[in-house]
């Protein structure tokens, strides 16, 4: 199966030539797009997603040796949340490659961050069922790069930032209100909003409160920041 021009192109910046074309074609593709004749990339981002996660797990723990559960999992979700994933994505400009349906082009799909987002995650699902776990592990610690090395400072305590940063303006503390939570008694998933006075919210899902919130505040100062 032949490559269109701008996959091919995508290919060498992925750096990764597949020997299963289709498996990028698929990841590739948005839903707006799918038929039945063509998979879009949802399967493969439900895979890629899982890839992503043992990597970077292996990855922090081989990079600070004596660091806790406790310390590992705030940078651990650093690293895999949609707004690293997307980041990614644009470095390596994915979404000029993204093959989606005319509405959702011209709406700005290209740029929108849970899609690019879970188009890498897609990607990572196609080079690992196109040459395995090692090869997928390679290439996202090559793209992820410097950042698993700053995942201590990008996973600081983000509540205490963000309630200095409330205070400084004069706000009240920032609020943290559980608005849904799903799965089972002993592996429960909780969704957690970060409310400011001034009604800006985010929100974020991790399985404790505590990571939720700790995401959820991160961010709420990236927001913003921009």
């Amino acid at each position: 199966m032949k490559l269109a021009a701008e996959l091919k192109e995508f290919q060498a910046r992925l750096g990764h030539e597949f020997a299963r074309p289709e498996l990028l074609i698929e990841a590739m593709t948005h839903s707006s797009l799918s038929s039945p004749t063509r998979e879009d990339n949802q399967r493969l981002e439900f895979l890629g997603d899982r890839v992503l996660g043992l990597v970077m797990c292996e990855a922090l723990l081989d990079h600070d040796l004596n660091a806790a559960e406790g310390t590992l999992a705030p940078r651990f979700n650093a690293m895999v949340r949609k707004e690293t994933c997307a980041d990614v994505a644009r470095e390596i400009d994915l979404g000029a490659a993204l093959k989606m349906g005319r509405s959702e082009m011209l709406s700005g799909g290209r740029r929108k961050q849970a899609l690019l987002a879970d188009a890498l995650e897609a990607v990572i699902a196609s080079v690992y069922r196109d040459a395995g776990f090692d090869t997928a592990r390679k290439l996202v610690v090559r793209l992820w790069g410097k950042r698993i090395s700053n995942a201590e400072k990008d996973a600081r305590d983000a509540k205490t930032s963000l309630q200095e940063w409330a205070q400084s303006r004069g706000m009240a503390p920032p609020q943290y209100v559980e608005v849904g939570r799903s799965g089972p008694d002993h592996a429960p998933v909780f969704d957690i909003e970060a409310r400011l006075s001034d009604g800006n919210v985010t929100k974020a899902t991790a399985p404790s409160k505590r990571q939720a919130q700790q995401v959820a505040a991160a961010m709420m100062l990236e927001k913003l920041e921009k």
